[in-house]
């Protein structure tokens, strides 16, 4: 499970030095995509092949499953973090986030996430007045 938040820079070849904690979920390699909100999702790779077999399922002939699929497969790439526990994120993605030096590393259960700092300030401060309310309708029971 991947838990907490970073801010560490990429290096002038698109690398991200990967949190320490989050070495070990992808030692069997990464799979990174466009995300939602015009983040970068990380997948360590056995993950993303489940969530990509549930895409699979989604049916053909709804116009807004192909496109969901096609995008995220499109943006899809993979990768295997060299020793020191970087990752290349590859210039199309960093164009989609927004993001060039400065980065934020958000653990989010089962993935991880990059956000230019500005937009997750941005998505943070728009979400985080109701997040208590939201807890009761997306988790019922929970409280």
């Amino acid at each position: 499970m991947f838990l907490g938040t970073y801010l560490p820079k990429l290096d002038d070849k698109g690398r991200l030095v990967l949190p320490a904690k989050f070495r070990e979920g992808f030692a069997e390699g990464a799979v990174m995509t466009k995300g939602q909100d015009r983040s970068v999702v990380i997948w360590p790779q056995a993950e993303f092949e489940a969530f990509a077999d549930r895409v699979r399922e989604a049916s053909r002939s709804d116009a807004r499953a192909r496109a969901y699929s096609r995008v995220l497969f499109s943006g899809a790439t993979d990768e295997l973090p060299d020793r020191q526990g970087r990752i290349t994120i590859p210039a199309p993605l960093r164009g989609y986030a927004g993001l060039d030096r400065d980065c934020v590393v958000v653990g989010n259960h089962a993935t991880v996430e990059l956000w230019e700092p500005g937009a997750w300030d941005e998505y943070l401060n728009a979400q985080e007045p109701g997040f208590a309310d939201l807890a009761e309708e997306v988790v019922p029971g929970l409280f």
